[in-house]
């Protein structure tokens, strides 16, 4: 007879996928913001990065920071924990995401509607997985990263 197994406690691989999925979510929407909307208002190359990566980093933040803030965590040690849980993630799925697309010939030049555009962006933020993916790992297995984020939740 098997046991149940959605009693046991997940595993860190298991979490890391977790956190490293939350951390896409957040880079992705602001990505996709920042690089879509210069690229719409037709803004410049570098402004567009820049923008996708403020961007990514207010809504990877933002992501854990609300949900801690309504399980009513004071503003000051959410943020603590915001920061030390998201900043190694967010930096290495940024750092990857921006160098593939643009490694990309003409994936900056790309408008909305070319495929280039697109293609480009969401092979980056594949690539940016599976960079931060053993990152978050190490966190977690250390007792940082999303570990802080579920000892918050406590």
């Amino acid at each position: 007879m098997t046991r149940a197994r959605h009693h046991e406690e997940p595993t860190i691989s298991h979490l890391a996928v977790q956190a490293t999925l939350h951390c896409l979510t957040g880079c992705g929407i602001g990505e996709v913001l920042g690089l879509g909307g210069a690229t719409l208002l037709g803004l410049g190359n570098l402004v567009s990065v820049v923008l996708g990566i403020v961007l990514a980093y207010v809504f990877g933040y933002g992501l854990t920071l609300v949900p801690l803030l309504r399980t009513g965590m004071p503003f000051v040690r959410a943020s603590g924990v915001t920061l030390a849980a998201e900043t190694l993630s967010i930096t290495t799925m940024e750092i990857v995401d921006n160098a593939v697309v643009l490694a990309v010939p003409g994936a900056m030049d790309a408008g909305l509607a070319d495929i280039l555009f697109w293609a480009s962006l969401a092979i980056s933020l594949a690539l940016a997985f599976v960079a931060a993916l053993p990152v978050n790992r190490w966190l977690i297995a250390r007792g940082l990263g999303h570990a802080i984020v579920h000892a918050g939740h406590s």
